[in-house]
């Protein structure tokens, strides 16, 4: 029996864990002000600023060892294909529901004002809210500047739901075991993440390879009198034993919700540990009867079987910190027994349809699969796209944020060929204030490291860098007539050294894209496109030279030429359309290759 929700009080309660207003009906404030209870950790200073959910404010990120730095990320519930929604979001448990857990019918999504209808998912017949969460790829950005930039080695576990309601009722429909299908889905998240270039985490920790520690964890729970079990096999934090403890993310504790009148739980806020088994549904033995895990208690047992008591960073999604992460919290501590389990915590914004307040999801058919984005848009474009807000930020996508990030990215890889060019003698440009670009690549190398050690705020370190590349570009406008005084190509080198490294930093590649094709045919087409540039460029200088004894004579020549030139730039434009770019330098020619999601298709670019 499904229990009954008063309306409005997970809103209610969830806005005000974000701040956004005072809570009604029944809910009772966590003694003392928010963060003071939070023990600042010991162990080494990273040098950057966090904000921490757990003080929402911005705190010292220290991590217990420099060389291992604990990092538990949420997984995803394996029943269905990834969406680019999922790969915003990191989901630890997508869209779950627990009939015997009150808190996990709360609507978290509504935290940032979403409209109710925004937020509802069809299972079972019935309507429930929804639980996407937070991004993939930009906490796989923090964890590489984290590594890269501050030097600091991660151990990363990332938790795979594989037994779930929504895995089982999938695998009824399609006819096949819930195991196969957690495979299958499993396997496929894995090439859609690989796709986007996001790290692998450490370790991998499927739900039911854990099983045994699962119910370990709860005999410990119980041992220490924060659980019980009842006579119909189900296992109930006591949310009651917590006293003032609970409500470290949220600051406040839920009142009592509705019931079903059947339920065998000592308080209504009480959460599920063990389910006891339902007909025709997977199981496993334990000391309660046939049943599996709860929600909460999976991520909780991962964590603590790779970490153990003490773990630097939890990332997850906004929707994600209540109930899941105050019951993790909740459950560690009270397994643990200790005053702080989890150091900081960190949250990220959801990803939105342009003009609507609505995130993607598979519920309100306004979602994308990562492969189907995948043929319009490369992965740098979409790391860009990401990097142009907070990561805490909600963010809208649309055609139009994705065209400007990938505009972005061709002004980036447009001034490392000119700046090449340059270096090599073939861009002809005036004099070269040098020592204004030396100065302006050493105030954008601090600009970037402050703005990365202040939460990791990259719209501010790629402003920096748009910011170099602006003067870069206006010092290397190209010029008719070759000038005269001295060259400096080693300041560009140094310029473009930079960028690359920063770029390549949070995973986005600007190698010679000449070369993306990754088949066997790349170093022939590499060839036949050369020698077609050569012979171009034969022509063209061929039609630009001035043989004739009379400057009468010379300006027919030119016209009775005039076709081959035409010729030339009609070729330049057919094949930009193919993803060729050709540009004409004083003496030479040069070219690239786009990868066909990153090129601009303008005819003659």
């Amino acid at each position: 029996m499904l229990l009954t929700r008063r309306p409005g009080a997970g809103p209610r309660l969830l806005g005000v864990a974000l701040g956004l207003g005072a809570p009604r009906g029944r809910a009772r404030a966590v003694s003392g002000a928010r963060g003071q209870a939070w023990l600042q950790p010991e162990g080494h200073d990273t040098g950057v600023r966090v904000y921490n959910s757990l003080t929402r404010r911005k705190d010292p990120l220290i991590v217990g060892r420099a060389d291992a730095a604990s990092w538990y990320s949420c997984g995803p519930t394996v029943y269905d294909h990834a969406h680019l929604g999922h790969a915003w979001m990191s989901c630890c448990v997508s869209a779950r529901i627990m009939v015997s857990d009150p808190m996990a019918s709360w609507d978290s999504a509504q935290f940032i004002n979403k409209p109710p209808e925004a937020s509802v998912i069809k299972y079972l017949g019935k309507e429930f809210p929804s639980n996407l969460i937070c991004s993939y790829v930009r906490f796989d950005i923090i964890r590489r500047i984290l590594t890269r930039v501050f030097g600091y080695n991660v151990i990363m576990v990332m938790g795979i739901t594989d037994v779930d309601d929504k895995i089982i009722h999938r695998a009824s429909e399609m006819n096949m075991s819930p195991a196969s299908l957690a495979n299958l889905y499993e396997e496929e998240f894995k090439q859609d993440m690989a796709a986007l270039k996001v790290l692998p985490p450490t370790v991998y920790v499927r739900v039911t390879e854990t099983i045994p520690q699962i119910i370990s964890f709860i005999e410990g729970i119980i041992a220490n009198g924060h659980a019980y079990s009842t006579a119909q096999g189900n296992v109930y934090f006591d949310l009651q034993s917590r006293g003032d403890k609970y409500g470290k993310l949220v600051g406040v504790v839920p009142g009592p919700l509705g019931e079903p009148v059947d339920s065998d739980k000592r308080h209504a806020s009480d959460f599920a540990l063990w389910k006891a088994a339902k007909p025709q549904e997977v199981f496993w033995a334990s000391p309660w009867g046939k049943g599996r895990p709860g929600w909460h208690i999976e991520c909780s047992t991962i964590s603590s079987l790779v970490f153990g008591s003490q773990l630097d960073i939890h990332s997850g999604g906004v929707d994600l910190a209540f109930p899941h992460h105050e019951n993790e919290i909740a459950q560690c501590e009270a397994f643990h027994q200790c005053k702080q389990w989890g150091n900081y915590f960190l949250h990220s914004g959801h990803l939105h349809v342009k003009g609507k307040e609505e995130k993607m999801s598979k519920s309100l058919k306004n979602y994308i699969t990562i492969k189907d984005f995948l043929k319009t848009f490369s992965p740098d474009v979409f790391r860009l796209f990401c990097m142009r807000s907070s990561y805490r930020a909600a963010i809208d996508y649309s055609d139009g944020t994705m065209l400007e990030a990938k505009h972005l990215l061709l002004v980036v890889a447009a001034f490392v060929e000119d700046a090449r060019a340059y270096m090599k003698g073939q861009l002809v440009c005036g004099p070269i204030r040098d020592d204004v670009l030396w100065e302006r690549l050493c105030h954008t190398q601090e600009a970037v490291k402050a703005a990365l050690a202040d939460d990791f705020n990259t719209p501010a370190a790629v402003d920096a860098i748009m910011d170099l590349i602006h003067h870069g570009n206006r010092q290397l406008k190209a010029r008719t007539k070759e000038p005269g005084g001295p060259r400096s190509p080693a300041v560009f080198g140094s310029i473009v050294s930079y960028i690359k490294q920063f770029f390549e930093t949070v995973g986005i590649s600007l190698a010679d894209r000449q070369l993306v094709s990754e088949d066997s045919s790349r170093a022939t087409l590499h060839s036949v496109v050369e020698e077609l540039v050569r012979f171009r460029l034969k022509v063209r200088q061929f039609a630009l030279a001035t043989e004739a004894a009379t400057r009468e004579a010379g300006r027919q020549q030119l016209l009775d030429r005039q076709p081959l030139l035409e010729a030339c730039d009609t070729l330049r434009q057919d094949l930009a359309a193919h993803g060729i770019s050709i540009k004409d330098r004083s003496s030479t020619s040069t070219w690239e290759l786009l990868d066909h999601r990153t090129q601009d298709h303008k005819p003659g670019s």
